[in-house]
Formats: structure tokens, sequence, C-alpha cells
């Protein structure tokens, strides 16, 4: 599955892609196939039933390895499904610390559903405090998103694995890498062991299709990951494999695009008379400015901000835009907005919440490609509504 290193925006057009030996089709063609024939019991040219593996497949993987500077890869039929991949690593008893702002459907994950098999997981701010502050010797895991979701913090990959690495127990560091994507972030190169992503979001962009994946240099771990999988279920069909290879084609120019925008929109938004606070890892108001401009190329296209007033204010704002539209999920090329409260983090318990600081007046941005004069306009207008 290894493929040559290139420069980014040559790999994600060319990795894992060749043409068809077949017909010399450029693209890689869907192999809507369940099982496939053999020349003897026991012997076949490299497949035997897609669920364990398909060519479409194989050649996402292969892309999806070489854009995270990985040599490895799994293709998967959701981030979640990526989650409880990994987490059925773990034994009954083991121990997890995760970052305390975290994506609802991981928490969900995590508190309702894992937590009634025998897991533990402590959720901790890995912003500001060691490692140490909350690890116990059952711990197997270490959790870090980043930026975090919904209030875009940034974890210093590199101390949290440098951390990790002097205990004597060792657990696995995982990277959620989704808000970043391989074009501004590269964990498995700061030494985390794995990366997930929601391929759902940027790396397929299109709104189109739901996947995930998992990316290690271990060949080790890869070979329990694909046996949980290969057990369980978890993968994607062919289609959505074709959809996402055809998504990271165009993956370093969308974006580009979106962090141009998000930059110029959070910039906007900061000066805004109607808006409390803006959150974005490329201001300087950001309190882990530094470190993103450490370990990031740039700093996404997510903008949290809270505007002026409660949740009737915020929901004048929600009802008011017109070019940002109001649904769940992110990453795609058009623009959407969110109100994590009621919708992405709803499962999460109200107190914890506002512990969080996930307030009811707190909307997320995930900022498109559009033009971003009308992006402005469009904010403007549904801010002056919201009062």
């Amino acid at each position: 599955m290894e493929e040559k290193k290139g420069h980014f925006e040559t790999t994600v057009v060319h990795a894992g892609v060749k043409p068809d030996p077949t017909t010399g089709a450029i693209m890689t063609p869907i192999y809507a196939t369940s099982t496939y024939v053999q020349i003897s019991p026991g012997k076949h040219l490299g497949y035997d039933y897609s669920r364990t593996a398909n060519p479409t497949r194989t050649a996402l993987e292969s892309s999806l390895a070489a854009i995270e500077g990985g040599n490895y890869a799994l293709a998967l039929s959701s981030g979640c499904t990526g989650t409880d991949i990994l987490m059925h690593l773990m034994e009954v008893g083991d121990h997890v610390v995760s970052v305390d702002d975290v994506y609802g459907g991981t928490s969900r994950l995590f508190r309702s559903i894992w937590s009634r098999h025998g897991l533990a997981v402590t959720f901790g701010d890995l912003t500001n405090q060691p490692l140490s502050d909350f690890v116990t010797p059952k711990t197997k895991m270490i959790w870090i998103e980043t930026p975090t979701n919904p209030l875009l913090k940034i974890i210093d990959i590199e101390k949290v694995v440098a951390q990790a690495k002097k205990l004597p127990h060792r657990p696995i560091v995982v990277v959620d890498n989704t808000f970043a994507s391989p074009y501004f972030q590269r964990p498995l190169e700061l030494g985390a062991d794995v990366v997930l992503h929601s391929t759902t979001k940027y790396i397929n962009g299109h709104s189109d299709v739901v996947g995930g994946a998992l990316v290690t240099n271990d060949k080790g771990l890869l070979e329990q990951l694909h046996h949980i999988q290969n057990s369980i279920g978890g993968i994607p069909g062919p289609f959505d494999a074709f959809l996402v290879l055809r998504g990271i084609k165009t993956l370093a120019l969308r974006m580009q695009r979106h962090g141009e925008n998000a930059f110029e929109l959070a910039k906007f938004l900061e000066k805004h008379p109607l808006v409390d606070r803006v959150i974005y890892p490329g201001l300087e108001s950001h309190p882990q400015h530094a470190v993103a401009c450490k370990q990031m190329k740039g700093f996404g296209g997510m903008i949290t901000f809270f505007v002026k007033g409660n949740i009737e204010n915020a929901r004048r704002f929600l009802e008011s835009v017109k070019i940002f539209a109001l649904a769940e999920s992110l990453g795609g090329v058009e623009s959407l907005v969110d109100h994590p409260a009621i919708m992405t983090h709803a499962s999460i318990p109200p107190e914890t919440r506002k512990s969080l600081g996930i307030g009811d007046n707190l909307i997320r941005l995930s900022v498109g490609i559009e033009a971003l004069a009308d992006l402005k306009d469009d904010l403007e207008n549904a801010l002056k509504r919201s009062q």
C-alpha cells in the first residue's frame, strides 16, 4: 500500500490511482461485486470477498495513506466506525484519556456505548494540563482532536506524544484530523500512532457520501485494526469509495480556498459589533495561536463565534442566513452553519456543555469555497436580523 511521496498537490491527484489494466480507463473502476472467482480453493487474484477487500477500496486506501503521510490505511463506512474499531482494541477495565471538547458522536460512543462495556474514559483539557493529571495504570489510549469540535482548541501533538512515551505502559496516541485535513496538518509526522478521519467531511468535500478512515505507519497495528473491521463489518461500498477518491483529487485546491475564506471571515467577525467573541486558530487572539502556527501549515475552514445575546438572537441569526445552509456536518464546498448545543452536540449532557463553554449563543461555521464577498454579506445581513 506504500506510495512514493511527492508534493501534496500532485499526490492527491495521482496516489492510489492507476489506469485500469483491461481498458486503460484513467479513473478507478467501481468494482460492484461481493465475491470473486477463485482459481483453486484458497487460490485467488488477491480478493475473495468484498467485506475483506475490494479493488476500488484498495485504491482509496492507498490514496488515503499517501495524503496523510502514512504507510497504511483502512477505508471505513464512517468516522464513528473508526472510533468504534479503535475502541475494540481495548479490554474490559482499560482506560482512555480524551480531550474534553470532542465531537458529539465521539462523546456519545464513549459515554453511552463503551462505558457499558467496561471501558473508562476521562475527559481533560489537554491544552494546559499535563497528561499525567489524567492517566492511570490502565490507560491504553490517548484521544486527541485538534482543532477540537466545536471550540477549536489546538492540542500540541508533539508535546502529548512526548508525555505518552514517558509513561511505563505507553498508550497509543490517536489524532482525529478531520477538521484540519492532511493539507493543513500531518499528525503522523508529529509522532501520532493513528490518524482518524471522517472522510464525509473535507477529504470527500461534496456532501454526498458518508465515510471514514484510519491511517498508521505501524503494520502490526494495521493488521489488528483490519482484523476487527473484517470481523464486524463497517466497510464503505465501492461507489462510496469511488466518490471519496474523486473528492481527494481536488483536496488541495479546496482546502486552500476554505482556509483563505475562513481567515478573512474570522477577521471580519472579530471586529463586528454584534459578535461577542470569535474562535479561529489563525487569529492572534486564539489562546493556542502559537501552537497552531507550529504544527499546522494553515488554519482550516472552521470558525466558532458567539453572537451577542441569547438563544433567541442565535435562532434569528440562523433563520436569516441565505448562502450559509443551516445543516449538520461540515467540510463541503458549500458553506454550512450549525448550532452545536441543539444540533451536533445535543447528545452531550447540558451541564457538560455548559462547563465546556458550548453556550446557547455559540455558532459554528463551515466556510465553503463561494465568493468571499457574498459570504461576508450573508453574515452581515443575518447578524443585523439577529438583534
